[in-house]
């Protein structure tokens, strides 16, 4: 067995951040439901541009393969019903929703714990579910600004940048996955189970870390570097080179001495010199990076990586994204995937990082939207045809076809 896979997971997610934090826990084997409204057309990741046709995207794709989908109306009774006997079966309920969400629609673990004393009730939210924030969604680009990302991020002549990757949207889901497994460790070892209450705002002010222990403890200020330089270790950077750019970087002693033997300089690493030491380096920065950087702009990218490669110095060639998917490494550690689509043919895609044991995952493509109806109502839910019948007449499955496609989404309704 897969280590997940004695996992049942119902989902109320959408867009990035929730998707991509259970993603993963599909991947290692969790059957993880996803619920999504008729109303709107399912998840509106499915309508995200510019690779989107239809109920497909190839930003879907990334985000919920190896899953589950079921079109489900929690705002009619019939649709609620149908959830509560999910819930009854299952180990987690887990959501990406505003904050004032999560108990308005009735799936915090009070709200559930009547139909499953273990359930494990997992929000994650733009703001948190207290606070005076809760009510607000919450967006990565605005909380990498909130949080002070964009302040840390360029270079300091220019405008606060954000990071072009969503690292709150991932960041959070990753902690909304450790949360939920921890959850559940609980809940199977004393049969209780709980709320978790995790937030973006909460993941983007907890990765301030040391320089936030360095303001808080000590006045420290921090502040945008030239050229991505680490705030307090010199050199760790950003060069240029003739024909591209590498980064450089000494975190041990050891690596200074070797960069000042590889660049003709062993002196600069000796007792005596003002760049002996990471103090030394720090307290004379701007002179050495000068001289450093007229060191490497005499070389091609390649040229210094022969040579600083062998000597075993921290270094790497700054790709662009085409070229760190080719990387050879990137290949041998298996990290691009393929599946199959019905519109889109063999798509490829980043595999999970999470690695347990050593059987690779397996990958199923994205489902498509209600394709699980009848294996989610009959073989989880236990429901017969009357039932479903029943349920159908009463709007459970929204005013389409229990198995069809809406033709187009529609606004987008509990945003983080």
């Amino acid at each position: 067995m897969r280590p997940l896979e004695d996992v049942r997971i119902i989902s109320l997610e959408q867009y990035g951040a929730g998707p991509f934090g259970s993603v993963h826990l599909a991947d290692l084997g969790a059957e993880v439901v996803k619920i999504e409204d008729p109303r709107v057309g399912g998840d509106v990741g499915r309508y995200v541009p510019p690779y989107a046709e239809g109920e497909d995207s190839l930003f879907f794709e990334t985000f919920n393969r190896n899953k589950k989908s079921i079109s489900l109306d929690l705002t009619t009774r019939a649709g609620r019903e149908v959830f509560e006997e999910l819930v009854k079966v299952s180990d987690a309920v887990y959501s990406n929703l505003r904050g004032d969400v999560p108990e308005k629609i009735g799936i915090t673990y009070d709200q559930l714990k009547h139909l499953n004393p273990a359930i494990v009730c997992c929000s994650l939210t733009g703001f948190g579910m207290t606070g005076p924030r809760k009510n607000e969604p919450g967006y990565d680009y605005v909380l990498q600004g909130l949080a002070g990302w964009m302040d840390l991020t360029g270079e300091p002549d220019g405008p606060p940048t954000k990071s072009g990757l969503s690292l709150v949207d991932f960041s959070g889901g990753y902690v909304a996955a450790i949360a939920l497994l921890a959850g559940l460790h609980a809940a199977r070892r004393d049969g209780v189970g709980m709320d978790c209450d995790v937030s973006l705002y909460d993941t983007a002010i907890a990765m301030l870390t040391y320089p936030a222990a360095w303001h808080l403890n000590a006045g420290y200020q921090p502040a945008r570097t030239r050229h991505s330089a680490h705030p307090s270790l010199v050199p760790f950077q950003a060069f240029q080179a003739s024909d591209g750019w590498l980064v450089v970087g000494c975190a041990k002693e050891k690596f200074w001495a070797r960069l000042a033997e590889v660049i003709g300089h062993p002196e600069w690493a000796a007792h005596g010199s003002p760049y002996a030491n990471f103090s030394g380096r720090q307290q004379h920065r701007e002179e050495l990076l000068a001289k450093l950087e007229e060191i490497f702009r005499q070389r091609t990218v390649d040229e210094w990586l022969s040579v600083l490669y062998p000597a075993s110095i921290p270094c790497g060639p700054i790709n662009d994204v085409p070229a760190a998917l080719k990387e050879a490494h990137t290949l041998a550690r298996n990290l691009v995937v393929t599946t199959e689509h019905p519109r889109f043919g063999t798509v490829q895609q980043v595999a999970s990082p999470v690695r347990v044991g050593a059987e690779l995952p397996q990958y199923r493509r994205a489902p498509l939207r209600n394709e699980h109806f009848d294996e989610v109502l009959r073989d989880i839910a236990g429901l017969d045809d009357g039932k479903i019948a029943e349920l159908r007449r009463d709007g459970a499955f929204g005013a389409e076809p229990a198995t069809g496609q809406s033709d187009a989404p529609g606004p987008e309704t509990g945003s983080r």
